[in-house]
């Protein structure tokens, strides 16, 4: 299986557009993004082009425009990011992970709740 492409925080910001609105076209990204970043048009087909690039983004062309969708999944996008962040903060170990945001966030009773059933489910694949 091909290794998930590595994406930077603005990269990022375009694949949540993309994930959201499969097809859209570069203009709709820009739109998308004014909403919360102050990036120029070309900024964000700059962004754009490198992702197709790295294999994060496909796209078809219509006519003089380009329709983007993303080539790679969400879950996967996450997973590698998650893993990568996790070697790199914490050497790879989980429990401190785990016990640092537990300790750092306060954290209200559902939040509690759906943490309790991810470790029961855990527990239930061993």
């Amino acid at each position: 299986m091909k290794a998930a492409p590595r994406l930077s925080e603005a990269e990022w910001e375009v694949m949540k557009v993309v994930w959201r609105r499969p097809g859209c076209g570069a203009q709709e990204v820009v739109a998308a993004l004014a909403r919360r970043t102050a990036w120029s048009e070309g900024t964000v087909k700059t962004l754009l082009n490198r992702m197709v690039r790295k294999g994060a983004l496909g796209f078809e062309k219509e006519g003089r425009a380009y329709r983007y969708s993303a080539a790679a999944a969400e879950q996967d996008l996450r997973r590698a990011e998650s893993d990568a962040f996790l070697q790199r903060v914490f050497d790879g170990a989980l429990p401190p992970m785990l016990s640092h945001f537990l300790r750092s966030r306060k954290l209200d009773a559902r939040t509690l709740e759906e943490l309790e059933r991810a470790v029961r489910e855990a527990r239930g694949r061993r």
